[in-house]
């Protein structure tokens, strides 16, 4: 089969001004990037709507994943191309692509084969400047922060007690810890710091949740930066810079519109990972996708246990949104390596293998019914997946008496992906709300139980010396009533990510909450989770090479 970059090359795509112009998008609300993207001006929500007889938001999500993902982003677009397919009126809203993951492990986000985002290399590396723009602002807090230590320290900010961090889009894990401002007094006052990846500010937690330029500014000034020395909160507000923080973010609250290589539109905006933050992309593109279509088609990042459970329980409760179904996304190879396979050895047939791993499926397919919502498992076909093994998931769903339908859009494109889009197509008439699965008043203790009970299974929380200062703090703050967001490993469904399948008789530990007042959540650490990644033995930097025609090859 062709990589991804000549499938693209010898497809032909329509001008996005075309696009925009088919989903009846005037072209005053269009911020073109060249002829390829554009971004959509947050005004174009209050245009209209299309003449619409459907407005459906589907999310797709997946079952643990192994270290490679399961194709969420490939199915969504393929489940998007398979309703074009059938006619419908559909639109994709996804997450942007973080270079971290492009430069790791996983390379880039924009789907493969026949399911793709275009321009790929372009959106997997610098796009419209988003996450540049999301870097900046957090970097200018703590320029100013620091500077305002260093220049007298009117707040009386203490040094030791500053929680706000650097960032960079990069995997660098000699950044996690370090010690700023040495080299004399003229340097900065020193104290000890970090770096998180982009993907976890705060920043871009608070512009995928903002509803609109208002909410964002609001937003930016509750965020909380540390404490003085009379132990007295410091938030962004005290500072007096925050227009300088809308400025910068000023383009990148505006949705980015590309398309499928079958000219499906995708608004593409916002890029927090599910294990260390809420993992799904922004409201507004979301809103705009449903604005403008039939049907909309959304993701949440990692597993279901992760992104879509912050999916619901953050960002639909924030934005007043409701999934009509959920597409369950799982691969002949997770289940191998579930079902107590090598890593190494998810290619060769096991049908024992397969069956063993259902376990971690059916724990799945049981937190979607947590959230009162039909399914379907929709099975991402891969070459070396056998029909003997495909048979025993698929008898195995039926069973359940589960919607199922195995797609080929990697290979096929939208006509591999028709049967999966008729599924979702029939079982979308539930009209029932979801049932989140906690409460605002819950104590947090409470919020982190249910969580970690409903949705991986645990059958206790324990929370670290460190853990119960934090909630202490949190407590004295007022803040207990925020929903969490729980930071875990996103290979098990436990906090111990050497554990696959369906672990039982485990116990989630909680070793610190970290305060996102300005996004409106309380990020809960457990195991050892990281906010920085690092790279790996080799990274995939080393295959991305430009061609002498200008062609970027190996992200993708």
């Amino acid at each position: 089969m062709l990589s991804n970059s000549e499938i693209a090359k010898q497809t032909a795509v329509k001008p996005i001004s075309q696009i925009a112009n088919q989903m009846h998008i005037e072209e005053q609300f269009l911020m073109p990037y060249g002829k390829e993207i554009t971004k959509v001006h947050l005004d174009a929500l209050k245009q209209a709507r299309p003449s619409r007889q459907n407005n459906k938001l589907i999310l797709v999500s997946a079952t643990t994943p192994t270290k490679a993902g399961e194709g969420k982003t490939t199915t969504s677009i393929g489940l998007a191309q398979g309703m074009q397919q059938l006619g419908e009126s559909v639109c994709l809203a996804l997450r942007e692509p973080s270079l971290g993951p492009c430069m790791g492990i996983k390379g880039g986000a924009t789907g493969g084969g026949y399911a793709q985002i275009v321009p790929a290399s372009r959106i997997n590396l610098h796009f419209t400047g988003d996450f540049h723009a999301i870097t900046s602002a957090n970097n200018l807090i703590s320029a100013m922060l620091d500077n305002h230590i260093y220049h007298r320290n009117k707040l009386n900010i203490d040094p030791r007690r500053i929680v706000w961090r650097r960032v960079m889009d990069m995997n660098d894990r000699s950044l996690r810890q370090i010690v700023l401002g040495l080299g004399g007094k003229f340097q900065g006052v020193p104290r000890e710091g970090g770096f998180d990846i982009t993907a976890a500010s705060e920043i871009m937690a608070i512009l995928c949740l903002a509803n609109d330029s208002d909410d964002l500014r609001r937003r930016l000034n509750k965020i909380l930066l540390g404490y003085n020395h009379d132990n007295e909160p410091v938030y962004v507000k005290q500072l007096d810079f925050t227009g300088a923080l809308i400025a910068l973010l000023n383009d990148a609250i505006h949705p980015n519109l590309v398309q499928s290589l079958e000219g499906c539109p995708a608004f593409i905006h916002g890029g927090p990972f599910a294990n260390i933050a809420h993992g799904c992309n922004s409201v507004v593109a979301t809103k705009m996708a449903m604005h403008y279509s039939d049907w909309a088609i959304t993701e949440a990042g990692f597993g279901f246990d992760l992104g879509a459970e912050k999916f619901f329980d953050i960002k639909c409760q924030s934005a007043n949104l409701d999934p009509a179904a959920v597409v369950l996304v799982t691969t002949i190879r997770a289940l191998k390596l579930h079902g107590g396979n090598d890593a190494n050895e998810l290619e060769t047939e096991d049908v024992d293998a397969v069956s063993r791993g259902l376990d971690n499926l059916n724990k799945h397919i049981e937190s979607v019914q947590q959230f009162n919502k039909p399914m379907v498992v929709a099975l991402n076909r891969f070459a070396a997946d056998s029909d003997a093994e495909i048979a025993v998931v698929k008898k195995h769903v039926r069973k359940l008496g589960i919607k199922f339908a195995e797609s080929r859009h990697f290979a096929e494109g939208g006509k591999g992906s028709v049967e999966l889009a008729q599924a979702v197509i029939d079982v979308a008439t539930n009209e029932q709300p979801f049932k989140p699965l906690y409460e605002a008043n819950d104590s947090l203790f409470d919020k982190v139980t249910k969580v970690s009970r409903k949705m991986y299974g645990a059958h206790d929380v324990a929370f670290t010396k460190d853990a119960e200062k934090d909630l202490v703090q949190i407590k004295k703050l007022g803040l207990e009533h925020l929903p969490v967001c729980i930071a875990k490993a996103p290979s098990s469904l436990s906090d111990d990510p050497k554990l696959h399948g369906r672990p039982r008789d485990f116990q989630v530990t909680v070793r610190g909450i970290q305060i996102n007042s300005g996004a409106g959540f309380l990020v809960v650490l457990t195991g050892n989770i990281m906010r920085m990644p690092g790279l790996p033995k080799v990274p995939v930097a080393t295959k991305i090479e430009v061609q002498k025609d200008g062609t970027i090859t190996g992200v993708g």
